[in-house]
Order: C-alpha cells, then structure tokens, then sequence
C-alpha cells in the first residue's frame, strides 16, 4: 500500500538514506531527474525541518511519490514480492511504477506536470471529515466536492480555501468534526484537471506485472487503462474510493497481509477497521511508522521476518 498527500511529514524515511542501498538508489535518482528543485528537494528532506510550504504539491508530491518507490524497492530487494498493489492518489502513481506501467523519469515528469498546473490553480486544500457521503451533501457548496472516501464516515472534501471555511462551519454545526488535511491544493477536485500531460502521451506505458488495483476505477487496472496516457492525466481531478476499492482487493485477493511500504500509517489504519482485517483474515502492518530513524529500520527487518516465517509455514 502506498499513500498520498496528508502522508507527508518532514524527514520521512530519511533515515534509510546511506544506510540502506536500494532506497538510497531510487532517492539519489529522484533527486537528479528533478535536477535543480531535486538539489533543493534533498536539503529539505535530510534536514528533516517542517518548513514552510511542505505541504504544497511542489514539495510533498515529489518526495511522497520517491519515499514510496524507494522502500518498495528496499522491501523487493530482501525478497518480498508483491503479489497485489494499491495506493491512495500519488500513491497509486508510485503503485504503478512498482507495477512496471512506467519507469521512474515518466512518473516524475507526470508529477513536474502536476506541480506545474497546480501552481495557477486558487488556492484550496482539503477537509477531513468523519462522515457519510450522504451526510456531507447537503452541506457541500461552491466548489467543494468529495474528494476521496477512505472508510464509511471517513472522507476528504475538497475546494477552495473560502468554499472549505463555509462547509467547516456548517459541518460543525451540524454536528460533525473536521480538521484541515496537509494540502495546500484542492486534489482530486474539477480544479485539479489537467488537460494534457505530454510526457505521458511521449512514453511508452506498459501493462501491470503485478495485479494493480486502482482507487479510482474501483477495480484492477486492465492492460488497455493503464497503457492508456488519459486514465493518468486525469487522476488528479477524480475522486479517490480507497476504502471501497480495498474492500474490494481483500475479499478478492484475500487472506492477505497488507504493508503499507510508505511514510506512516495513515492506510493501515484504515486497513485495520475493515471487517477482514478486524476479525484476523488479513493483516497490515507499516514499513516505516513514524521519523524515527531506528524504528523505521526495526519496522522494515519485522515485516521481511514475519512475512518469510509466514511463507515457510
């Protein structure tokens, strides 16, 4: 599992870096693809400091999409094989390089396309409210929209600044608690359509080595939609049904255990209030939980040993 923005904190996973190979690889090469923005992009990770615009899609986005590729890269090198991918928006971007729909320098000239489309967008975020669907509507106005649906009373919306203030209000009003998601910009909103993404159009885009569920179409990716340039372009502007579609992969694919590869815990935590999860069918566990360091590396070597136990038994 690989999650996206509001995953983000500063020095994630940086305590891999020059400890462990494959991680390292992968951000060294992040970091030169971006040339100049990945010089600054390196500083402001290994400096691990909360500065001020790491919320903004120019600088989560790209070290978010790294930070997934470069521990799914460390968990394949010790011999975990994924079997199944998901992820949440920019994470389901990483899943489908882990996947082998595109190489790393198309993944990243998709996300330089993003930070740059988002730059003239109004400025907006996203709202997490513990809801229903049905109990947000009537109270969503302007331009705010369901962004994403992580769990039945779990959902992001998402809008411009002034229409998110005005839905908060009548949201607590009404009896609902919400808190403002680390975005600065309104993903998988109509503002976040992009309306051409020509690196993508250039590449050449391969079917999934690895069944890849997708949180927008609900479903495993076909070889036709992942080839195809305009499912990508069109990501961030569509809503993103993670709980659902992971319903969905664990009584399909299940029992399973679930390891949520990048920064954090944010999927597993979600994982773990799913009937399958909650009543002992499937597992999920996080690869790197939290900043610290030597916790990050003891989380990474307990996955790689308890997945080998569970294969040997």
């Amino acid at each position: 599992m690989f999650p996206g923005q509001g995953a983000q904190f500063p020095g994630m996973a940086a305590g891999l870096y020059d400890v462990n190979g494959p991680f390292t690889v992968v951000m060294d090469r992040v970091f030169d693809l971006l040339g100049v923005h990945g010089r600054r992009l390196r500083r402001i990770w290994l400096s691990g400091k909360d500065i001020d615009g790491f919320d903004d899609a120019s600088v989560a986005q790209p070290l978010l999409f790294g930070t997934n590729c470069a521990s799914a890269a460390s968990l394949i090198a010790r011999g975990l094989q994924p079997t199944v991918l998901i992820g949440h928006s920019v994470g389901e971007v990483a899943a489908a390089h882990v996947a082998g729909v595109f190489d790393l320098e198309t993944g990243l000239s998709w996300i330089d396309r993003l930070i740059a489309w988002s730059a003239r967008v109004p400025a907006g975020g996203m709202l997490a409210v513990a809801a229903s669907v049905d109990d947000v509507a009537p109270h969503l106005r302007g331009s705010v929209v369901v962004g994403a649906v992580n769990a039945r009373r779990q959902l992001l919306l998402a809008g411009a600044d002034r229409d998110l203030d005005d839905v908060r209000a009548a949201l607590t009003d009404a009896g609902f608690t919400s808190f403002r998601a680390r975005a600065r910009q309104p993903f998988h909103s109509p503002a976040m359509w992009i309306p051409d993404v020509p690196p993508l159009a250039r590449a050449t885009l391969h079917a999934p080595r690895t069944r890849l569920w997708s949180c927008y179409a609900q479903q495993p990716l076909d070889d036709g939609r992942a080839r195809d340039p305009s499912f990508w372009a069109g990501q961030p502007a569509e809503p993103v049904y993670f709980g659902p579609t992971l319903d969905r992969l664990l009584d399909t694919d299940g029992p399973i255990h679930l390891v949520e590869a990048g920064p954090g815990s944010s999927l597993c935590g979600i994982a773990r209030r799913t009937r399958q999860v909650a009543h002992g069918f499937s597992a999920a566990t996080a690869a790197l939980p939290g900043p610290d360091a030597a916790a990050n590396r003891a989380a990474q070597d307990a996955v790689v040993e308890q997945l080998a136990a569970g294969l040997a038994r």
